[in-house]
C-alpha cells in the first residue's frame, strides 16, 4: 500500500500564482485571455487591470496575509479583482451577492476584513464597517507591474465553507497549495493556448478555483458563462458552441441534466468542441457514466474524469478517469495527485487494502487551516503514530484501497451532505432553525428521490408555523441551497436506546416522486 502513496513530484515550489501569471502576460501579451458576452480581454489588458486594482489596495496598506472580502457577479471585474486581491499581496474571500447580510457580516468579521471590492451595481446591496472599494473606482491608478511581496506560504484565498456548529467556517489555503494542484492537473490533463476553459461553478465554492487560475498560468483562455448561467444546459451549450469550450466541471447532478438536455434537443454535436469533462462534488453514479459514455464519448470522443477532494485540502485529491464502455458496477474516486497522500485509518491504525476506515489526507494541498479557530483544526488536522506524525485532515468519509491502487467511496461518517456539489453541514441548518422563538427541536435530513432530485427536509419539534414563515427566517441567516425544501412537524424526535436520533424512525414526506 506504500507505493499507492509514492506521489513525490516537481512543482514550481518558489513562485506564486500572480508571478506565473505575469510570465503568460510577457509571453503573449495580445493573447485573448478572457470572453465575456461579447468583451475579449487580452493577458495585457487583464493585467493592467489586476495591476490597478492591486495599487488601490496597496494603497490601503493591504499586504501578505491580508484578507479582502470581494463581492461581484461573474464578470471580466471578478477575474480582475482575484487577480488584483493577490498581486497586492493579500488573499481574496469570495462573497455572493445572494448570500443574506448575516451571514456576510459573519464572514467579513471573522476574517477582520479591512477593505470590500465590489462591483459598482452591487454597492447598494451592501453594508460593510470597513472600507468599501468599487472595482470600477480603482481603474484610475497605475497598470504597472507591482513589487511581488509574497512567498509561496502566504495564503491566497479563504472560502467558507459549511459548520456543523451553525457557523460557517474560514478555510486558509496558500499558493504552494494551489500551485501543486495545478500543476499535476496540467500534467495529467494539458491545455494549450488553443483551448477555453468554461468558468461557471460560482465562485463562493472551491471548484471555481481551477477554473480561475488553470488557464492563466498556461497560456489558455478563459470563457466567462453568464451569472446564472450554470442552473440552465440551454446557456452551457451556447457557451460551449459559441466560445469552442474544450475544457468544463459539472457536478454529477447537473451533468446527468446536461446529458439529458443534448440528448433530447439533438444538440450533441453542437458540443463536439469538449475534450475532456470533469466532475466532482457528488458521488457520480455508474448509470451516469454510461448514459456519458452512450452520448458525448461514443459522438465526440469527451472523455470523463472524476475528481475527488475538500476544501480542507485544496480542491482535488485524487482522479479516476471513468472507464469506456458499459462493462464496469462501480465509480471510484482514485489514486492521489501529485504531492498527496492518502490513509485509510480505523481506531487509530492504517487499514490494509480492502478494509474500510476514515479517509485522511496529507501533503502539500493540506490547507493552514480554519480561520480564528484553533479548536477545530486541531479536531480536524490530525497527527497518528502510525503515519510518523504526519499532519493530516480527517475528511469524514469512509473508504477502502482496492488492490489496483484506486480508491472507492462508501459514504459518510457524520451529517454532512452534498446537493448539487454544494456542501453542507447539516448540523448548521439545525441549529438555525432552533434559533427560532417557536421551535423546540430539529432533524434535517436527505431524501434522493432520483438522480437529479435530492430534497432538504426539515423533521421540526415545536408551535406549528406556516413554511412560509420559516423559510422567510432563515434567508437571513441561510444561503438558499441551505434552506430545507419541507418542514414536517411532529410531536417528537425518534431515539434510539442510545439516545441517538433514529433518523430511520422519521416519517416521509406524503407525496410521490
Amino acid at each position: 500500500m506504500l507505493d499507492f502513496n509514492n506521489t513525490v513530484a516537481s512543482y514550481p515550489q518558489n513562485i506564486t500564482i500572480h508571478e506565473l501569471f505575469e510570465k503568460q502576460v510577457a509571453c503573449i501579451p495580445d493573447n485573448i485571455a478572457v470572453v465575456f458576452n461579447d468583451l475579449h480581454v487580452s493577458y495585457q489588458e487583464l493585467s493592467e487591470r489586476a495591476n490597478k486594482v492591486a495599487r488601490m489596495l496597496r494603497l490601503k496598506d493591504i499586504g501578505r496575509d491580508d484578507i479582502v472580502g470581494i463581492c461581484v457577479e461573474r464578470s471580466v471585474e471578478m477575474i480582475a479583482g482575484i487577480f488584483g486581491i493577490i498581486k497586492a499581496g493579500g488573499a481574496y474571500l469570495p462573497i455572493s451577492p445572494s448570500d443574506p447580510s448575516q451571514r456576510i457580516y459573519h464572514m467579513l468579521d471573522n476574517c477582520n476584513a479591512k477593505v470590500l471590492l465590489i462591483q459598482k451595481s452591487l454597492v447598494n446591496l451592501m453594508e460593510f464597517s470597513g472600507e468599501t472599494i468599487v472595482i470600477e473606482d480603482a481603474l484610475v491608478h497605475s497598470s504597472d507591474n507591482l513589487r511581488n511581496i509574497n512567498e509561496p506560504g502566504d495564503l491566497a484565498y479563504v472560502i467558507f465553507t459549511s459548520g456543523s456548529t451553525g457557523k460557517p467556517k474560514g478555510v486558509m489555503i496558500e499558493h504552494r497549495s494551489v500551485i501543486n494542484r495545478l500543476n499535476w492537473m496540467q500534467k495529467m490533463y494539458p491545455i494549450e493556448e488553443n483551448d477555453t476553459l468554461l468558468q461557471k461553478t460560482p465562485f463562493t465554492f472551491d471548484v471555481s478555483v481551477w477554473e480561475i487560475f488553470w488557464w492563466a498560468i498556461t497560456g489558455s483562455k478563459l470563457c466567462l458563462l453568464v451569472p446564472e448561467g450554470e442552473k440552465y444546459p440551454l446557456a452551457i451549450v451556447q457557451a460551449i458552441k459559441t466560445q469552442k469550450i474544450s475544457t468544463i466541471h459539472f457536478v454529477p447532478s447537473m451533468l446527468n441534466v446536461f446529458l439529458q438536455y443534448v440528448e433530447d434537443t439533438n444538440k450533441i454535436r453542437s458540443v463536439s468542441s469538449l475534450g475532456r469533462v470533469f466532475s466532482s462534488g457528488e458521488a457520480l453514479s455508474v448509470s451516469l457514466v454510461k448514459h456519458f459514455n452512450k452520448t458525448l464519448l461514443k459522438e465526440n470522443t469527451t472523455k470523463l474524469t472524476n475528481l475527488y477532494g475538500p476544501t480542507e485540502a485544496t480542491v482535488d485529491v485524487s482522479y479516476f478517469d471513468c472507464p469506456e464502455g458499459d462493462h464496469f458496477d462501480r465509480i471510484l474516486i482514485g489514486k492521489p495527485i501529485d504531492n498527496i497522500n492518502l490513509f485509510v485509518i480505523d481506531n487509530n491504525k492504517i487499514q490494509p487494502v480492502g478494509a474500510s476506515g476514515e479517509l485522511h489526507i496529507s501533503g502539500v494541498g493540506l490547507a493552514r487551516g480554519y480561520l480564528n479557530s484553533p479548536e477545530l483544526t486541531q479536531k480536524k488536522f490530525v497527527t497518528y503514530v502510525a503515519t510518523n506524525d504526519k499532519r493530516l485532515y480527517a475528511t469524514g468519509d469512509r473508504a477502502r484501497w482496492l488492490n489496483n491502487g484506486n480508491i472507492e467511496f462508501l459514504g459518510r461518517n457524520d451529517n454532512q451532505v452534498k446537493i448539487r456539489g454544494l456542501r453542507i453541514e447539516l448540523g448548521e441548518i439545525e441549529s438555525t432553525i432552533m434559533d427560532h422563538e417557536s421551535i423546540k427541536e430539529c432533524v434535517v435530513i436527505v431524501k434522493e428521490y432520483s438522480e437529479t432530485v435530492t430534497l432538504l427536509i426539515a423533521h421540526v419539534v415545536g408551535k406549528k408555523l406556516s413554511s412560509n414563515i420559516l423559510r422567510d427566517y432563515l434567508k437571513q441567516f441561510l444561503p438558499d441551497y441551505m434552506i430545507p425544501h419541507l418542514f414536517l412537524f411532529i410531536e417528537h424526535i425518534p431515539l434510539m436506546t442510545n439516545g441517538k436520533v433514529d433518523r430511520k424512525a422519521l416519517p416521509d414526506p406524503t407525496f410521490d416522486y
